[in-house]
């Protein structure tokens, strides 16, 4: 006589889901139906949500002609998803509010055979810490620029941030061990010459998927870049002098969205933005007024096809 073994988690979860949002049946219901606690149905749902059993969308009926989102699309043409953030919240909460949302979002993007480019960074760190389990197959997550400084290799940071994409997605993930700036423009160029460095372009150069935010070097609220030891004296000097407002993954743009002559982009280890463009969808994170003359830039210059950020920015975004 052979004993039927018992469900695993994952089935059960996925069978509170059916009968929670599929049939519309109440957790009392359900745990009597499954022989379980109301708090064990409560855990299964909050299981399927977190491993992406359970997808929630909200479609809201404000999405119509006015309502934030659409004006920000017809005003730059990217599907902007905004997320509501009350009066006098902290800039952290902020950030934690939106991150929330984007890694929600990306997780929707992300699907099996990808190469998936991450930069480094404040929001991107948050932004990992909440991304649900959604395994995948052949998917790759690749380093966007170097994270090494004069102070540190910047490995631990940038590695934490990419694992937990990895973890996410059940995929490869392939790191640039480079620095973020290389002293010298004719050191990089070298560097670029090396098989293994040209394997890492290479399939940046294939990238289905690319997810970042955007810094400015005159924020008030300054991006890791900007505060991680990464820029000298001089660099700043040479930034306000090429009216550089903001950049991706350490490259750096001007408010009409030109970079190509802005002198420490020679210098720069992230994706050349003309080649970022060809990447189908270019997924954008932005919490904070702060990042509003970077951002405005970046979405005039058709940098990103979807933007998650807060109200109150976008709000600033369609005033400006």
């Amino acid at each position: 006589m052979t004993n039927n073994p018992s469900p695993s988690r994952t089935e059960q979860a996925l069978t509170a889901a059916q009968l929670y949002y599929l049939q519309d049946r109440t957790m009392e219901a359900i745990a009597r139906e499954m022989r379980v606690s109301r708090s064990s149905v409560s855990r299964l749902l909050a299981h399927a949500r977190e491993t992406g059993i359970v997808d929630i969308r909200i479609a809201s009926p404000l999405a119509l002609d006015g309502h934030l989102e659409q004006r920000l699309h017809d005003r730059f043409g990217a599907a902007a998803h905004v997320v509501p953030v009350p009066r006098g919240v902290s800039e952290a909460d902020r950030l934690e509010r939106v991150s929330m949302t984007s890694a929600r979002v990306l997780s929707q993007f992300v699907e099996s055979n990808m190469i998936v480019g991450v930069a480094w960074g404040s929001t991107l760190s948050v932004v990992s810490r909440h991304l649900p389990l959604k395994p995948t197959r052949g998917t790759t997550i690749v380093q966007l620029n170097g994270a090494g400084n004069t102070h540190s290799t910047g490995v631990e940071y940038s590695s934490e941030i990419l694992e937990r994409f990895g973890a996410a997605f059940a995929a490869t993930v392939q790191r640039f061990p480079v620095p973020a700036f290389f002293d010298d423009p004719a050191t990089r160029d070298a560097m670029w010459r090396e098989r293994m460095t040209r394997r890492v372009l290479n399939m940046q150069a294939r990238m289905d998927v690319v997810v970042f935010s955007v810094g400015s070097p005159a924020a008030d609220v300054p991006s890791h870049v900007y505060v991680g030891g990464y820029l000298e004296r001089s660099d700043y000097r040479s930034l306000a002098e090429d009216r550089a407002v903001g950049d991706i993954a350490t490259v750096f743009y001007r408010a009409d969205g030109s970079w190509r002559d802005i002198v420490l982009n020679a210098r720069a280890t992230g994706p050349e933005l003309d080649r970022l463009a060809r990447v189908p969808r270019r997924v954008c994170v932005a919490a904070g007024e702060h990042k509003l003359p970077s951002l405005r830039a970046a979405l005039g210059a058709g940098y990103v096809t979807d933007v998650v950020l807060d109200e109150d920015l976008a709000t600033r975004l369609l005033e400006t």
